[in-house]
């Protein structure tokens, strides 16, 4: 019904930048809140930033200061632009969406497959 597709991970230096994108698709009236949310081995998942339609957003303690979260409605895409990265900042990305179906609907969650950040030297 809905598809979200992250990009963008990979391997990086300590100090290096990555863009995260994740794309919405299927059946989709709008979407609302979209976040990113990031799970390393043997630890719980965390949020990592999280922006409203309305453009607002929010990060978590370790993020501010060097992430940004934006998005494009008009392709219901978020984007995690993340700089001066830390060897503490891998983790397994995943996108997570509050989509509307309908113009009266609740909302649902959705989760993207993930994609994998890697800071090392």
């Amino acid at each position: 019904q809905v598809q979200l597709v992250e990009s963008g991970g990979g391997l990086v230096q300590p100090g290096g930048s990555l863009r995260l994108s994740c794309a919405a698709s299927g059946s989709i009236f709008s979407v609302n809140a979209m976040g990113w949310y990031r799970q390393a081995p043997g630890k719980q998942r965390e949020l990592v930033a999280v922006i409203n339609s309305g453009g607002s957003s929010n990060y978590a303690d370790s993020a501010k200061g060097r992430f940004t979260i934006s998005r494009d409605n008009a392709k219901n895409t978020v984007f995690l632009q993340m700089n001066s990265l830390k060897p503490e900042d891998s983790a397994v990305y995943h996108c997570n969406a509050r989509v509307y179906s309908g113009p009266i609907s609740y909302t649902r969650d959705y989760w993207g497959q993930g994609t994998q950040v890697t800071v090392s030297s």
